[in-house]
């Protein structure tokens, strides 16, 4: 694709907010800081227990999705497979949902709360568990669940009724076409405001940790000129991940950053207190589980404590202004899979990681710091948790070795940010469409690290980071409403399904005589063969039933040309995907033991049909007029049970009418 795919309102409405806001933070940093600090403690004090209920209930609610029977619904057609196989789907997965995070905090949180627990007192035996469970909790399901909400929304009504790909065709059930309106264009314009402002403010710690470790490895010096060098070098390699797309740039990344965190993971466990460790895991996962409701639904509202506005709540906060990036990534690579496997891949596989590595890493800083360190790699987080990582590597073997592993990590982890994050943004901007010019998604990556680096330089990151978690508020409402949409439109799919079990299915080969079936059987068409079938007959049928559609009252069309293969009889609908019926010329590769193997060759020629939903059609060779007709009238019955549906009709319209 060589020209714009941009939904312009979209675009243009979400390039001034942004220029609105670089223009704040750049002329007025301090005061936009304050004001927004201002508007987040409000938000955070006024509305804390909104959060945790909704956070609260978006994990019940996946949860529920999971294991019901809405968990055997696939997020795309039901004969749809997986895009990408298991372990380089986990990687991705684990790459969007947290990455620079993980580094940066893996040794900072521990130890601040180690410092400064909630309820314990500092540096006490108490005070470490009170650390590593509340970093589990910060990051564990909870914050999966918000992204899973986000993912199974898009996927399912992108993948299985061919909505766009945005964050609005999860309103549909609720909004209908409305959603193509303004409602729409404001949801849209705030997942893009806030996927690229989520993305510039971790790049910006992202490229702090790094000039940190560049500085206790080779002496660097920590300054913002360094530090804006380093956001240009590494946007300009994410761009090139960027152009070669999910297939190769993105996938091959995630698996290099799963294989490196691994790594890095594995040495310290194996160099540092191994059984105290593997104990501690057990331990903490004991905690966690343990205090799990209680921890969900504290909000301290006895004895007011400004640790939760600062921890938790900032926390839930963060995630849901994270989640249309990380939800439309999610969506993205998870097509083809069930929302059972979706629910539980999302919640389960990425926190079991970052359990054990936040055990090994946090739990080790606890450790030194109670010991060698005498205090002094908790003070220094405390001034910096930047240098955290690094400073504690300094207590283990080989510590220039780790820590330039870490620096290799953060920037991958830096690419894998820029480069997903501008495919969504890419994504949302062009109105769903997944095949864009490749300069649009360069175009977006580059944006994502001028906003970083300029409000590095002018210091208003935290502004910014006030900012993303003030808007979190609204958001959260959106996400309650995909929720119902979801579970709408999920409950009509099932519904559909039920009211057309005891239509007769389209089988391939009925109405022809035994002796016709078996011939076609022990026999292979030419390619010349299938091309004449196609137009002799097929054509034909599909012409005479648009002519008689049409003479009914729809307007259906029949549609032969060379910018897409096969024919095809179309009948259109006002809000959701359309009937058709489709042929074209396939070829698939014989079994080796089968007869015409020998005698014809490897590739068996069909005319396969295909249909709107991208089910998988069937060979209809040999089939004479009348039974294509027939064919084709089987196919409509079932559409039109599931257009007529009471309850399917809540996302999908009557045939378009002349």
């Amino acid at each position: 694709m060589s020209k714009l795919t941009l939904n312009r309102p979209v675009s243009i409405g979400s390039l001034a907010l942004i220029a609105m806001f670089l223009l704040i933070g750049v002329v007025a940093p301090e005061a936009a800081e304050r004001t927004f600090n201002v508007i987040q403690s409000e938000i955070l004090s006024r509305f804390g227990w909104f959060y945790i209920l909704s956070v609260t209930f978006f994990l019940v609610f996946v949860l529920h999705l999971g294991l019901s029977r809405f968990g055997k619904i696939k997020l795309g057609p039901d004969d749809s497979v997986p895009d990408f196989p298991f372990l380089s789907w986990v990687a991705m997965l684990f790459a969007a949902g947290m990455g620079i995070g993980l580094m940066f905090f893996a040794v900072g949180e521990p130890l601040t709360h180690f410092a400064l627990p909630p309820e314990a007192a500092p540096f006490s035996v108490a005070a470490q568990r009170e650390a590593m469970t509340a970093t589990f909790v910060h990051w564990g399901i909870h914050a999966w669940a918000i992204y899973a909400v986000v993912g199974l929304s898009l996927g399912y009504f992108s993948y299985r009724y061919n909505l766009p790909l945005t964050i609005r065709s999860g309103l549909y059930p609720i909004f209908k076409e409305r959603i193509e309106g303004a409602i729409g264009n404001l949801v849209d314009i705030f997942a893009i405001v806030g996927t690229l402002f989520g993305i510039a403010t971790s790049l910006g710690f992202g490229v702090l940790q790094i000039n940190s470790g560049l500085h206790v490895l080779v002496g660097i010096p920590v300054s913002i000129f360094v530090q804006v060098a380093l956001i240009a070098s590494i946007t300009a390699v994410a761009t090139l991940s960027v152009v070669t797309g999910l297939g190769r740039g993105v996938r091959r990344l995630s698996e290099l950053n799963l294989i490196l965190a691994v790594s890095l993971m594995i040495f310290v466990l194996t160099l540092g207190p191994t059984s105290h460790l593997m104990n501690a895991f057990v331990q903490n996962l004991g905690i966690y589980l343990d205090q799990f409701l209680r921890k969900s639904l504290n909000i301290y509202a006895y004895e007011p404590r400004k640790w939760i506005n600062s921890w938790t709540l900032f926390y839930w906060a963060w995630w849901i202004s994270w989640s249309p990036f990380v939800g439309m990534f999610l969506a993205r690579v998870s097509r083809g899979r069930t929302v059972r496997e979706f629910v539980f891949a999302i919640l389960f596989i990425p926190a079991g990681f970052t359990f054990l590595w936040m055990t090994v890493f946090g739990n080790s800083a606890i450790l030194i710091d109670r010991t060698e360190a005498q205090g002094a790699l908790s003070r220094a987080v405390l001034e910096d948790v930047s240098v955290g990582l690094f400073r504690f590597f300094e207590y283990l073997p080989f510590s220039t070795v780790t820590a330039t592993l870490a620096v290799a990590l953060i920037v991958v982890f830096f690419v894998t940010s820029s480069d997903s994050g501008a495919l969504v943004v890419d994504t949302i901007a062009a109105g769903g469409e997944t095949n864009t010019w490749k300069g649009q998604r360069i175009f977006w990556c580059a944006l994502a690290g001028l906003i970083a680096a300029i409000l590095l330089y002018t210091g208003g990151l935290a502004a910014l980071q006030a900012a993303t978690i003030a808007g979190a508020l609204p958001f959260a409402i959106v996400m309650i409403l995909l929720c119902w949409g979801l579970y709408r439109g999920m409950s009509a799919d099932l519904a559909s399904e039920k009211s057309t079990r005891n239509i007769p299915l389209a089988t391939p080969g009925v109405g022809l005589t035994w002796q016709r079936r078996l011939s076609r059987l022990l026999s292979t068409p030419t390619p010349k063969e299938v091309d004449g079938y196609i137009y002799d007959t097929v054509v034909v049928a599909l012409r005479e039933l648009a002519d008689e559609f049409m003479s009914q009252g729809y307007a259906a069309r029949f549609v032969a040309d060379d910018e897409e293969p096969g024919v095809r009889l179309i009948v259109p609908a006002h809000e959701i995907r359309d009937f058709i019926y489709g042929v074209q010329h396939s070829s698939r590769r014989l079994p080796s033991f089968t007869v015409d193997t020998l005698v014809q060759g490897e590739l068996l020629h069909e005319a396969r049909t295909f249909f709107s939903d991208g089910s998988q059609g069937y060979d209809v060779m040999g089939m004479s007029k009348a039974q294509i007709i027939a064919d084709v009238l089987i196919q409509f019955e079932r559409y039109q049970a599931q257009v007529q549906s009471p309850k399917t009709s809540l996302y999908v319209s009557a045939p378009e009418h002349r």
